[in-house]
């Protein structure tokens, strides 16, 4: 089986040596506390945020040269720590953020990778163009979300955001570019997309949108009082949905285990919107500041959340939803794509209510055979624990290409959990439970989720043919293991 080897990028020297070569150290004022979104892990690192090729290409040799690692960061969006690299130098994309080139008639667009998924959509809506794939959030990169090869709501039907990258442009750790598509430098193309940074920086992206002919889509919530209804219901509905997502209330047991709320979501075909110019408009797609009745700015939502994030609070706030949810079930109502896709954005920052610990979220996807009897297990097992998840999203999966995927022909289920001092260590180890559980299904796990994955229970995982090559290829590509992030050494990099 290939290793990945934790040498530093520089040359090794005796101590008398070192003193009389060592490169001086670093700017100070480079030195920055980087957190992950989640907010239960940070690290310190040097931060570097380059506006051209040019600018990465220096970072890259100063790295070289100074014998450290790089760690690639986009919108910091990971939950866990996917684009942290402790101790050493954070490249972070964000600034690389231009609009490359843009076609209304096609729908294609080239980008730069620190370009985010709502400069996408806000730039090509009036035109009647849609990202195929985002994700619950508007704010992640494109580099990120090509790096990770995010998913969303309808990643049954319309796969992941890498099935609709045409080409892109890479920058190795040596500083050289290579273009790569489905037919030039395929390998590269299909392990890069979901290879988190790995193999090399993306400089453009090329992808193509969905033409969408109103800025509406027809939504359509359904009530279901278990898992096993919330799959039957997903499995009537694939082959006539455009999007379909789940909601669970974790504390919910016994015959209601899994009871949740699915949202079907359809394109209006053209036509059936009288007045798509409108609809179309970036300023009716836009999220609202306000809530109830525009009395209260959305700004301090997440303070009066705080009092709520606890078991009990979130134990009422699941229930009350649910009940609710019934009431209106099968209710068709109008809603903007923004207003359906990101629901993370709904309240600002509401993250900070589960300071100061923060939260993890546990995404793992179950081949559909397997996927009640997993799920099952696992919201059994957290509450045995006392460990409820606070939110459960649950979705549809299908195959993809690439070599380092998530994705299975089955089922998902995001579980978000508060993280504190006194209950850290006990998540850990549930995590560590779920974990064999998924293993010994045949399931899988998902980079920019991950905060709690060892590398021993990855071991049959590390040894598919797939994954080897992907070594392998870092290995050709990136001889001293330049790009590394704390994920990385965690899962990939074997105990000195």
């Amino acid at each position: 089986m290939t290793t990945v080897s934790h040498t530093a990028a520089g040359s090794s020297a005796s101590a008398p040596e070192l003193e009389e070569t060592l490169p001086p150290p670093l700017p100070r004022d480079r030195l920055e506390r980087v957190y992950a979104w989640g907010m239960a892990s940070s690290a310190m690192s040097y931060v570097y945020r380059p506006t051209t090729p040019e600018g990465i290409a220096s970072v890259f040799q100063l790295a070289g040269e100074r014998g450290l690692y790089v760690g690639l960061r986009g919108g910091g969006l990971s939950y866990g720590d996917a684009s942290l690299i402790s101790e050493n130098i954070c490249l972070d994309l964000s600034r690389m953020n231009r609009i490359l080139d843009w076609n209304p008639d096609t729908g294609i667009i080239r980008v730069e990778p620190g370009v985010t998924i709502r400069q996408i959509w806000q730039y090509a809506i009036e035109d009647g163009w849609w990202p195929y794939v985002v994700s619950g959030t508007m704010f992640p990169t494109i580099g990120g979300a090509a790096g990770m090869n995010i998913h969303g709501k309808n990643n049954f039907k319309a796969g992941t955001i890498g099935d609709h990258i045409l080409e892109f442009e890479i920058m190795l750790p040596d500083g050289s570019v290579r273009r790569c598509s489905r037919t030039e430098n395929a390998d590269l193309f299909h392990a890069a997309i979901g290879g988190f940074g790995m193999l090399g920086c993306f400089l453009s992206i090329t992808l193509e949108l969905k033409r969408v002919y109103s800025g509406l889509l027809r939504v359509e919530p359904i009530s279901v009082g278990s898992l096993r209804e919330m799959i039957a219901v997903f499995e009537e509905r694939l082959g006539e949905a455009d999007y379909l997502v789940g909601w669970l209330d974790a504390f919910a047991g016994g015959r209601s285990l899994g009871r949740g709320l699915i949202h079907q979501a359809n394109y209006l075909h053209e036509g059936e919107d009288p007045k798509p110019a409108q609809t179309l408009r970036v300023a009716n797609q836009e999220l609202p500041d306000t809530f109830f009745f525009d009395l209260v700015p959305k700004a301090i939502m997440w303070r009066l959340m705080k009092p709520m994030v606890n078991d009990l609070g979130m134990r009422l706030v699941n229930s009350a939803k649910y009940h609710m949810s019934r009431r209106h079930s099968h209710h068709i109502l109008y809603q903007s794509h923004a207003g359906f896709a990101f629901l993370l954005d709904y309240v600002p920052n509401w993250k900070w209510a589960y300071k100061p610990g923060g939260l993890i979220q546990y995404q793992s996807f179950i081949p559909s055979a397997h996927a009640e009897e997993v799920f099952r297990s696992q919201l059994e097992l957290a509450q045995r624990r006392r460990l409820v998840p606070y939110l459960g999203v649950f979705k549809k999966h299908r195959p993809d290409p690439f070599w380092m995927t998530h994705a299975v022909d089955g089922y998902s289920l995001a579980l978000d959990f508060r993280v504190t001092q006194r209950n850290r260590e006990a998540l850990w180890t549930l995590a560590k439970e779920m974990n064999r559980l998924v293993v010994q299904a045949g399931g899988r796990f998902y980079y920019a989720k991950d905060s709690t994955l060892t590398r021993d229970c990855l071991t049959e995982y590390l040894q598919e043919e797939r994954v080897q090559r992907f070594l392998a290829l870092k290995e050709q590509l990136d001889p001293t293991c330049m790009l590394q992030t704390d994920l990385f050494r965690r899962l990939f990099v074997a105990s000195e």
